[in-house]
């Protein structure tokens, strides 16, 4: 009995051994399906990193030298055009306007007098000019003098916030000396760089350029729920990166923007007959994308493309790819180099059609 019991347990190893062979055998030799990449007009997302500034954004320096007397604003604070910053101790100002005034005065008394002498033939009229000339001059100083008080003190140009405040009340402050910068964030400017190809094909593409939503994805990963569009490109690209510059405007009535954000500008970019392919016919090596490709004689050939850009489920190939060479679509992971292969071809279209998600 326990002879034919090990039998029994050996004959079934062996069925389930040789059952498990012709399943390895099966599926090494099984059918790959393959597939060839798709030429269409689409257009896909594309994110870049954004400098985010302020729509005007300046400095304020004193224009005169003195003592800070008073600061009437906090940092962060939000000002209304016209209002008061700071004021510069106006002492030695007002005293160089009246001495300014008591010139233009003495110059007035001294034009009256050579008139009427000059009416009685007293004194040349050229005199006279010269008497009106000094009036005149004595006027011009009173003008500066007021000019130079008036610089005591420092109202902001604009609606705007406040940034940071470097010096405090006592400090001696030199003529030119930054006191704070003023940031109007009303609306916004976001600064992204794009490629030269992406570039034509946003230039050239009227009627896809119309269309484009231009969004702004935030450091925390939300977008600004305003929308955005692009108001001017720089004349020339950067030699070093091969760039452009792009800048889009954006409302901020929330305020939430503040100037030296960063964040990522998302942009649709239109492409005119795209080679388009499915991911899952791709393959990953240390970040760079791979195919499958079919050759002639049934052989494959692994080889590198590069990818412009993606919508759902599939890839925008920029090069390294011909549309009419086919490639493997599943059967990857088995897949290898200069294996010849058994296929069943499905057509592209069909192919995209029946990814869960549609190219748009």
């Amino acid at each position: 009995m326990m002879l034919a019991g090990f039998a029994s347990l050996l004959a079934f190893q062996n069925c389930t051994t040789a059952t498990a062979e012709k399943q390895e055998n099966t599926e090494s030799t099984g059918k790959f399906i393959v597939t060839q990449p798709v030429t269409m007009d689409t257009s896909f997302i594309k994110e870049y990193v954004s400098q985010i500034r302020s729509i005007r954004n300046i400095e304020i320096h004193a224009q005169e030298k003195g003592f800070l007397q008073n600061i009437y604003v906090d940092e962060g604070q939000f000002v209304k055009s016209g209002q008061l910053l700071f004021k510069i101790m106006p002492s030695l100002y007002e005293a160089e306007l009246q001495k300014a005034q008591a010139e233009a005065k003495a110059a007035e008394i001294e034009l009256q007098n050579a008139t009427a002498l000059a009416e009685k033939n007293v004194i040349s009229k050229n005199e006279q000019a010269l008497a009106q000339a000094k009036l005149e001059q004595a006027k011009a100083a009173v003008t500066m003098a007021k000019v130079h008080l008036s610089f005591t003190e420092i109202r902001a140009p604009f609606d705007g916030y406040i940034d940071r405040i470097p010096k405090k009340v006592g400090s001696l402050i030199d003529e030119g000396e930054l006191l704070t910068s003023l940031s109007d964030n009303s609306k916004m400017f976001a600064y992204f760089n794009v490629s030269e190809p992406e570039y034509l094909e946003y230039q050239t593409n009227v009627k896809g350029r119309a269309e484009n939503v231009i969004s702004l994805m935030l450091a925390n990963g939300q977008t600004h729920k305003y929308k955005g569009k692009v108001e001017v490109i720089e004349s020339e690209f950067d030699s070093e990166t091969g760039n452009i510059a792009f800048r889009a405007l954006f409302p901020n009535p929330d305020n939430l923007l503040r100037n030296g954000e960063t964040g990522k500008v998302v942009m649709r970019m239109p492409i005119k007959n795209a080679l388009i392919i499915p991911q899952k016919a791709t393959y990953e090596i240390q970040n760079k994308k791979y195919v499958f490709v079919v050759g002639a004689d049934n052989v494959l050939k692994s080889r590198e493309i590069t990818i412009t850009g993606e919508v759902p489920d599939l890839y925008v190939v920029r090069s390294g790819l011909n549309p009419d060479e086919k490639i493997l679509l599943e059967g990857i992971q088995k897949a290898k180099d200069d294996e010849k292969i058994e296929f069943e071809f499905q057509e592209p279209k069909e192919v995209v059609s029946n990814l869960k998600l549609k190219a748009e």
